[in-house]
């Protein structure tokens, strides 16, 4: 397994982000993977401080040197508690390029984003910037929710098959090498309620249930050994009906800390990151999540 690369980390101090900062410390250490800290005044707010005040204001001067000021106190809280000696970034424009940029010079492995923010990253991971750049980005996205008390234990790995399910499991395991991996699959009978309607009697469905169990399972399973997973580090977690609801459930009946998606589905059309599934995980679950962008062959 190869080691994980680079990780950014985006902060606007909000408690959210600084969770995230913490979080992206921990696995910057348990990983020996580098950190790099970066803050992103947002341009547009600039532009409209220079219009009301004027170029080179006292005012802009005072939000650069607060915004050093707070990232630096953050970087050295890090290097205190979590043994690690974060680089810092402090720049201003539009902050989905900025970011977007860093990741792009550093090779970024890994992108850290607090669930909610203050400032900009309330509306980078839950409006419309964050679609943009989960469009966009061909780095893997950790959204931290929450407080990073201990390293990530339990890890739900959603697997639909589709190319994107065996980087999502090697990803899990570069993050959280540590962790153990509930290998995830929720499987439905295919158009169920129009055999009924059709007549199918419920003999016949059910054989066919437990036949997309079976078929579930098997796949599961030799995805785990394509993976190169020993039997002590996963165990399945087939169940059936809504994949959404079920993660959900899940998540927290198994005491997991971290949810792993794939950024697309099993299709070409559907894109899990943006749809229904991954829109209700981030909505209604209570854990980290982790968006793997890598397709595999």
């Amino acid at each position: 397994m190869n080691r994980l690369g680079p990780i950014l980390a985006a902060t606007d101090f909000s408690a959210p982000a600084r969770h995230a900062a913490h979080r992206a410390a921990r696995v910057a250490h348990a990983t020996g993977a580098s950190l790099t800290l970066m803050h992103v005044l947002p341009g547009g707010a600039l532009q409209e401080l220079r219009q009301w005040l004027g170029t080179g204001h006292v005012v802009e001067q005072q939000l650069n040197d607060d915004a050093q000021r707070e990232l630096r106190a953050l970087a050295s809280e890090l290097q205190r508690h979590r043994h690690v000696t974060p680089r810092t970034v402090h720049v201003s424009g539009s902050v989905l390029d900025e970011i977007n940029h860093e990741a792009e010079a550093l090779d970024a492995a890994l992108l850290v984003l607090g669930a909610r923010g203050a400032g900009f990253l309330r509306r980078l991971v839950l409006g419309t910037t964050s679609e943009r750049l989960l469009r966009r980005t061909t780095r893997p996205l950790l959204v931290v929710r929450q407080t990073p008390h201990e390293p990530y234990r339990r890890v739900l790995v959603a697997l639909d098959f589709s190319p994107w399910s065996a980087h999502a499991v090697t990803l899990a395991r570069r993050v959280a090498p540590h962790a153990r991996l509930l290998l995830f699959n929720a499987y439905q009978v295919p158009f169920e309620e129009k055999l009924h309607f059709a007549g199918v009697d419920a003999a016949t469905i059910d054989r066919y249930r437990k036949q997309a169990r079976a078929n579930a399972t098997q796949r599961v399973h030799a995805l785990a050994a394509a993976s190169g997973l020993k039997s002590g580090d996963w165990e399945p977690c087939i169940v059936e009906g809504d994949a959404s609801q079920r993660i959900v459930e899940h998540e927290q009946e198994k005491d997991c800390d971290l949810v792993v998606l794939g950024k697309h589905g099993q299709s070409a059309t559907e894109d899990l990151l943006l749809g229904s599934v991954s829109k209700h995980v981030l909505a209604e679950g209570s854990t980290d999540v982790l968006v793997s962008t890598v397709r595999e062959a």
